[in-house]
């Protein structure tokens, strides 16, 4: 249900506005007297939230899980950031989950990795498998299976794909079982199409015979995917690494069924290590991870690891790229396209000095707002004295953000702490100011709720010419066109569900309005 374009959108687009540093509007800490983190969160339909980690504990705000090892942990939050219900997924054993995404029924799907057989868990094929699992609205299990052989298999990202299957993408070492053609004993990226049911469609190894890990896949808008992880292969689909065996980034181009239209090794002759990647509005990329190289590929590092946030073209070259950070360990996990055609970047920072101020101590997580060519607009770090750590960022329904990650602190902006690592939720203002907007009162839509199409219609001109943009409800661009006032636009090709239109004039006046197809 996603290319990663994600645009968040905010219900009104802003023009003229000018920005300030945004506020903390409420924090969450949840957790208990062992371990917690968060790896993913994504805004609902309902304007809550769906938060993913993990969990070992046995007390406090998280329910008590299968006695062993971590367990997946599964929080619905209301708009408040308030538990409306909570869920541990697993086994015995160690059950681990990075991503997970609201279906269009209303219910999630999660990907992860587990090495139980019991519990929530069963057909495990060896060490560790792939684990998938589909939730009903209110994380009941629909259905849970395995994939994999009988090394290791562990999955790292999945999305709902427009047929209603789904596409998984992580790494595997395995070549037996359900896993063929593995390059190395080491890893491949290892990329699975499922139905709706969760049986296999296809299945594709990418890579060489060195170490190949895929950390995220996106849906983009010709149907294909693209795909991005590490890579330290000098053969088999890999070509260009600049390290001669350290790790690069590896961006796969693919198409609908997996084949490789092209692909790139970004880096330097250090470490690079990629963990995100969007389909921006122009249909190129955005691409987010870190890098202590300085060379090739990378310029302006400022020494040790640094933020690295690379803009590519449709076919993977390079339009810009930014070395973002101090003196010591900055790395951003997460990247996603804003409403102004900016970026929002979420990692954490153990700097204060270069591009980073206010660090609490220790590591913070470090949020950093570009404009569309890269360049800081603002910079906020978030944590206390101990260690603060962001994975995931979106941008909100209101045009502000919410981010999700790990605290060790009880102190500077943290609250509650219930011991050792928190998941910690932030919810942060939106940054504009001063707004001049179209009054969105003169737009309706009609038929809406709808079946096959939709007229816009605007009382003040209508016959006048307008752009507009459908966009579900985590940021993928679904149709674009031009049309006029009282005009039918066809919808049929839209799966049912709920979406955002944005309607452009042709003095440039933007307005957005929620359009439900039935």
């Amino acid at each position: 249900m996603k290319s990663n374009l994600l645009i968040y959108v905010a219900c009104l687009l802003c023009l003229n506005a000018f920005s300030q540093v945004p506020n903390i509007e409420w924090q969450k800490s949840f957790g208990g007297n062992i371990h917690e983190e968060a790896f993913n969160i994504q805004q609902t339909t309902d304007n809550g939230y769906i938060v993913l980690g993990y969990t070992n504990s046995t007390n406090g705000s998280v329910i008590t899980g299968h006695p062993g090892g971590y367990d997946i942990w599964i929080a619905k939050l209301s708009s408040i950031g308030n538990i409306v219900w909570q869920r541990t997924l697993g086994g015995s054993q160690h059950d681990w989950a990075y991503n997970i995404q609201q279906t269009s029924d209303g219910g999630y799907i999660l990907a992860g990795s587990t090495d139980s057989n019991n519990g929530d868990v069963t057909g495990n094929n060896g060490n560790l498998d792939y684990w998938i699992v589909r939730l009903n609205s209110v994380g009941d299990i629909i259905w849970q299976k395995n994939y994999g052989g009988s090394d290791h298999d562990y999955a790292r990202s999945i999305k709902q794909t427009l047929d209603g299957g789904f596409i998984v993408v992580g790494g595997t070492s395995s070549n037996n079982g359900d896993v063929s053609g593995n390059h190395n004993a080491l890893s491949d990226y290892w990329i699975l199409k499922l139905n709706s049911s969760g049986e296999i469609i296809w299945k594709k190894c990418l890579g060489g015979t060195s170490h190949d890990a895929a950390y995220d896949i996106q849906i983009t808008s010709d149907g294909g995917y693209i795909i991005t992880g590490v890579s330290s292969s000098l053969d088999g689909n890999v070509t260009g690494n600049h390290g001669g065996g350290s790790r690069d980034f590896w961006v796969v181009k693919t198409n609908a069924t997996g084949d490789i239209i092209w692909q790139k090794s970004l880096g330097g002759t250090s470490e690079d290590f990629s963990h995100n990647i969007q389909q921006t509005t122009d249909n190129g990329f955005i691409v987010t991870g870190y890098s202590s190289s300085n060379n090739s590929d990378v310029t302006g590092n400022h020494g040790n690891y640094d933020c690295w946030i690379v803009k590519l073209n449709a076919t993977g070259d390079i339009i810009w790229q930014k070395s973002l950070g101090g003196t010591n360990i900055d790395s951003a996990y997460s990247t996603k396209q804003t409403t102004d055609g900016g970026y929002i970047v979420a990692g954490y920072s153990s700097s204060n000095d270069g591009d980073v101020s206010g660090n609490h101590g220790n590591n913070d997580m470090w949020i950093i707002k570009l404009n569309n060519s890269g360049d800081i607009v603002w910079q906020k770090t978030l944590g206390g004295s101990a260690d603060d750590r962001a994975f995931s960022i979106i941008q909100t329904i209101d045009g502000g953000y919410v981010v999700a990650g790990v605290s060790w602190s009880n102190d500077g902006d943290l609250i509650n702490n219930q011991g050792y690592g928190d998941v910690w939720i932030v919810k942060l203002s939106p940054e504009n100011l001063s707004i001049s907007e179209h009054d969105a009162s003169k737009f309706s839509i009609y038929p809406n709720p709808t079946n096959n199409y939709i007229k816009i219609q605007n009382k003040e001109n209508s016959t006048a010419n307008f752009d507009y943009k459908i966009i579900d409800l985590i940021g993928r661009i679904i149709k674009i066109g031009k049309s006029k006032f009282n005009e039918q636009i066809n919808i049929e090709s839209l799966t049912n569900g709920n979406y955002i239109i944005q309607v452009e004039t042709e003095n440039g006046k933007k307005t957005t309005k929620k359009l439900i197809k039935n």
